[in-house]
């Protein structure tokens, strides 16, 4: 699969209804590339439309067909320094993808179809798009503490990895407002 399921598997990850206000922003945005005949990122960025939103767009390209792919997700809650926190999985994503074994990457998945040109099921080649990509508050699910975080996505492709791509943001609820 490609960069969709790991910001899904991101945004699964910090939710809770919410009756107040919260602040969720992207603050850093980074690819790299370990294979350039393999994978290459044509875009990987961050665009500020407002003080409170940024969304995240990602345009890469699949070189050569990839039948097995598998996502290693860490996330890290910054406490003078990133450490380790909650999440360390890896997914077999062209599986996820057949059956979708998993229910929270489900859920999480559902918010990006919208952002992305993700609709099929392995292998993957060509262009993969994630375009315009925020988290609406109403639909986060989990509770999450107030602080920053990043999520470390590790992308293989027949065991051998690929690319990593590493999303830090901004997580905070407004107990004044609820």
């Amino acid at each position: 699969m490609r960069f969709v399921l790991s910001v899904c598997v991101l945004l699964g990850v910090f939710a809770l209804n919410f009756n107040g206000a919260v602040v969720f922003r992207f603050t850093n945005f980074v690819c790299m590339s370990y294979n350039e005949s393999w994978f290459k990122f044509h875009q990987c960025r961050l665009k500020a439309i407002s003080r409170e939103k940024v969304v995240l767009n990602m345009n890469g390209t699949i070189l050569h067909a990839a039948h097995k792919i598998h996502l290693q997700v860490k996330l890290f809650k910054k406490a003078s320094g990133f450490k380790p926190w909650l999440l360390d999985t890896r997914i077999d994503v062209c599986h996820f993808v057949r059956t979708n074994y998993d229910p929270a990457v489900k859920i999480v998945f559902s918010l990006f179809k919208e952002f992305s040109n993700f609709n099929h099921t392995c292998p993957y080649v060509g262009p993969q798009i994630v375009k315009d990509f925020y988290l609406r508050h109403e639909l986060i699910l989990l509770p999450v503490p107030t602080g920053e975080y990043m999520l470390s996505l590790r992308w293989l492709f027949d065991q051998k990895l690929q690319f990593d791509t590493n999303v830090s943001y901004v997580f905070v609820e407004d107990m004044k407002k609820t």
